[in-house]
Formats: C-alpha cells, structure tokens, sequence
C-alpha cells in the first residue's frame, strides 16, 4: 500500500477550518424553514435503515458536484434555487468535505457539523421510508 500523504482526518480537519458548521440545536429550530434546504449526503441504504431528516433533499455524495454544476447534464434544479443549503452525512465527515468541495465551486453552503447522528440524539424529528407518504 502506498504511504498517504494526508489521513482523512486531516482532509477533514482543514475542510472544517474554512467552512460554516451548523450546530444541531440551531438546525433543528430552523427545521420547516422555506428559506432552508436540508441536504442529506448519506448513501441509500443509510436513509432507509436510519431514516431521514422530513423534507430534506437526498443527493448521494458520489453526485454533488454535477447535480449542483448548472452546465453539467446532471443538474438539479433544487441546487438552482436562492435558498440556503446545509448538508449532512452521518457525523460530518462527508459533509465538511463536500461543503468545502462546493465552496470551492463557488457553490455557497454549510454543514451539520456532529451529523444525523447528533440530529436524532438531540430529538430532531426522523422520518423513515415506510412512513412516507
């Protein structure tokens, strides 16, 4: 195996240090708000066995880039609109990644700093895929 150069930790880290992170508490007060779309970066079969945050957007990680780029094919046009976006993973990783991947796009965002993981031990609400509907 090759030596990395730089761990994740780090990768994290220093995406972390330029980025804006959303504390829990703050985002769930401002849950429903239409001004907010909430971004959930987690794979499928995270969202199905854990469920999801009501009303927020599912982009798998693997697509950011091109669901937010207006030239490319794949473009959403959630990603269009003058809203304030916030993104989540699990616990922040992915998010602070991605958000710091977007900025550099010149895409404005932030993130879940502790994740859907914190978002449910703070009580946020949860809905899961045989509720929907």
């Amino acid at each position: 195996m090759p030596e990395l150069t730089t761990s994740a930790a780090e990768m994290v880290a220093a995406a972390r240090a330029r980025i804006e992170e959303v504390a829990t508490a703050d985002l769930i007060a401002r849950h429903g708000d239409p001004d907010l779309v909430i971004v959930d970066l987690r794979d499928v079969r995270e969202r199905q066995r854990s469920g999801f945050i009501p009303g927020s957007v599912h982009c798998p990680r693997g697509m950011l880039e091109f669901w937010v780029d207006p030239q490319s094919p794949y473009f959403k046009e959630v990603f269009g609109q003058d809203k304030r976006f916030v993104f989540h993973c699990a616990s922040g990783w992915r998010s602070a990644l991605s958000v710091a991947t977007l900025n550099d796009m010149g895409f404005p965002a932030a993130h879940l700093k502790d994740g859907f993981t914190d978002w449910v031990k703070q009580g946020g609400p949860v809905e899961h895929p045989e509720t929907k509907g």
